[in-house]
């Protein structure tokens, strides 16, 4: 039985990654990635889909990038496709990628909590997994060493920090798994409106970020035929031995530590903040 592995971390490795080239100058590049997505969906599922133009001094056309999230899926996808005329009337060059990952993009990365639906909801369906927020409560601000008020507070400013633990199930498989973070934001002279605002939208995202991070745990054995199973990684086993009392117990994700790691363009893509209410 061929058995493949899915888990929800950034793809990065060489083997998950395509190169498509001699794509034809005359089609549009919205028409180009429509078709790639397509085809290349057809083999599993897909975390990028670039299409660009060729380089001004080579033949004019097209070329793509297509990033799976299984490296197996990547390989069939590679061999079914290289040497065909997909959507067009001359055949398509289809490689694996050889490009060297740099040394800071090569650790591993939670998905963001919208590409962890979209990967979850695609295996499992939609009432496959299930999302609860175990603890989500407003964190005292930090303080100065001689116990003073942060300056933030004497100025006007408010500080915001929220720390929350939710808790993913996969009713199914009997398995569920927890994760937390932590996020703050510093308001200058907010009115009432403004303040009730920022905290619900400081709520959703560490809600998110800390669902990204409970999924980051969790790996999919895809045994053929559409069934699936749910391990969790045993390093994250130690995590939440208890249940959460007084104050959070919090594994600190700031949004600084996710969001600004320098990336290369063609390994990485940004997300907009998804707004899905559980």
């Amino acid at each position: 039985m061929e058995v493949d592995l899915l888990d929800f971390l950034v793809p990065v490795e060489n083997n998950k990654t395509l190169f498509v080239w001699n794509i034809t100058s005359d089609l549009t590049e919205a028409h180009i990635h429509e078709r790639l997505h397509t085809i290349f969906s057809s083999f599993g599922p897909l975390y990028l889909v670039k299409v660009r133009p060729n380089d001004p001094l080579s033949t004019p056309g097209f070329n793509g990038m297509i990033k799976f999230y299984s490296a197996a899926q990547a390989c069939k996808a590679q061999q079914s496709t290289d040497g065909h005329m997909l959507f067009q009337n001359t055949p398509l060059k289809v490689k694996l990628s050889s490009k060297q990952t740099p040394h800071f993009l090569s650790r591993s990365r939670p998905l963001s909590h919208a590409r962890c639906v979209e990967l979850a909801n695609h295996c499992l369906g939609f009432n496959g997994w299930t999302c609860d927020i175990i603890a989500l409560k407003e964190l005292p601000g930090e303080e100065k060493e001689d116990g003073k008020e942060d300056e933030a507070g004497v100025s006007g400013r408010v500080h915001l920090k929220l720390g929350c633990v939710v808790q993913i199930s996969f009713p199914h498989h009997g398995v569920s798994t927890r994760g937390a973070a932590v996020v703050e934001d510093i308001l200058a002279h907010a009115g009432p409106e403004a303040l009730l605002q920022k905290r619900r939208s400081l709520h959703r995202l560490v809600r998110d970020k800390a669902a990204a991070q409970a999924f980051s745990t969790v790996v999919l054995v895809l045994l053929g035929e559409g069934k699936v199973m749910v391990e969790l990684r045993r390093s994250a086993e130690h995590l939440f031995s208890e249940e959460p009392e007084g104050l959070i117990q919090v594994h600190d994700q700031n949004r600084d530590q996710v969001e600004n790691i320098p990336v290369d363009e063609d390994l990485w893509e940004h997300e907009d903040l998804d707004l899905t209410v559980w």
